[in-house]
């Protein structure tokens, strides 16, 4: 029986014992619906506007030699992810499935579950490690829990653009990060997208640090992220992502932050005035499955997984940008105000919140912070 590994490069892992409870007391909490999509969870209370279709890429051909042989075993494969069928998320899982299914002639299927049907990021990441899930697609920001060196995709303006995302994931950096899960009852695959982080409130365009200044925003339940906002002047209040709807309609925060996908189809349009495309922070997911589920697999299935998983992360990743562009432009059509930054502006929000870095790169590690920009700039 063979067990999950991938090539690793030992150089800056050795996070302290308290830097790794600190990470793991910060982002443990309750994340309820947030956390079942990394932030990205269709969260609204009414369907989103019918704007249309986005315009996307097929899903690519799936070439590979059926698997044949008496002693291969059939399997159904249960898969929990936080978002909608039709997401990027779900129509990655949708093709994963088929990959898996048409190159074992049907002995290896995917029974998806969308919505968070079977729970939140932590709750389904739980299953994995109990049995009673086999995969799941995560957010890194709860997966922090688990792999605290995570944390330093919750850094803001780490990662200039999709380029420099994809340079990470395909290198030694990004599979060590990836291999550090093994031993935790749970594997994670591949890397997968949910995105740039926009601003949206009601008072007023963001167009520059002071506009942040005294703003009432909901974020993410990890501590790197309040540290943002608290620098930028804001007055940042943590809640579940089930309750930011409710929370921005009554009034109880003035502003949210997810990526345009988020903001569109959980019809944060309904009850937000503008939405500033900030780019504050990128935030990747995690392609998982149990680490007992995958260590009893036939060898030759355990390889096709494998081999599905790197083809599914970069189908989501081109899905999820097509998406991104296309629901922005909807967010705007429904109503709200919607501005881009320059990089002049961007210039002045990396500045103002660059002593978040000196605040957390002593527990997420000041090398791996180095190594991860160097491999993001193409050095």
């Amino acid at each position: 029986m063979r067990t999950h590994t991938r090539p690793r490069r030992m150089t800056w892992l050795g996070t302290s014992f308290a830097a790794t409870s600190l990470l793991i007391a910060s982002c443990s909490g309750d994340f309820g619906g947030e956390a079942a999509a990394g932030d990205d969870e269709g969260g609204g209370e009414e369907t989103a506007q019918d704007s249309g279709e986005p315009e996307l890429s097929p899903p690519p051909e799936i070439d590979c030699e059926v698997l044949d042989g008496d002693d291969l075993a059939e399997h159904t494969i249960k898969f929990g992810i936080g978002l909608a069928e039709d997401s990027p998320q779900g129509r990655a899982v949708q093709y994963f499935g088929d990959y898996l299914s048409e190159c074992t002639d049907g002995r290896l299927t995917v029974d998806l579950f969308p919505d968070s049907q079977v729970g939140d990021d932590l709750e389904m990441m739980s299953g994995l490690r109990s049995g009673t899930l086999e995969m799941t697609y995560p957010s890194t920001s709860p997966a922090v829990s688990f792999v605290p060196e995570l944390g330093v995709f919750d850094l803001p303006f780490l990662v200039p653009d999709t380029d420099a995302a994809d340079r990470i994931f395909d290198s030694e950096v990004g599979d060590e990060m990836l291999a550090e899960f093994e031993g935790s009852g749970m594997l994670a695959l591949a890397w997968g997208e949910n995105g740039f982080r926009q601003v949206t409130n009601n008072d007023g365009p963001i167009e520059s640090p002071e506009d942040v200044q005294g703003l009432d925003v909901r974020v993410m339940e990890n501590e790197i992220q309040v540290t943002i906002w608290e620098q930028l002047g804001a007055n940042p209040t943590t809640m579940a992502f089930g309750e930011v709807f409710s929370a921005l309609e009554q009034g109880v925060v003035s502003g949210q932050e997810n990526p345009w996908v988020t903001n569109y189809t959980s019809n944060f349009w309904e009850v937000q005035d503008y939405g500033s495309e900030t780019r504050h922070v990128y935030t990747p997911f995690l392609f998982m499955i149990g680490e007992e589920f995958y260590n009893g697999l036939d060898p030759a299935y355990q390889d096709l997984i494998q081999e599905a998983s790197d083809a599914t992360s970069e189908y989501q990743r081109q899905v999820a940008r097509e998406m991104d562009s296309w629901a922005r432009d909807q967010f705007e059509a429904s109503g709200a105000e919607v501005n881009v930054l320059d990089e002049d502006q961007l210039d002045a929000f990396r500045e103002a919140t660059a002593p978040v870095y000196d605040r957390w790169a002593p527990q997420i590690g000041e090398e791996l912070i180095d190594e991860v920009r160097s491999v993001a700039e193409g050095e």
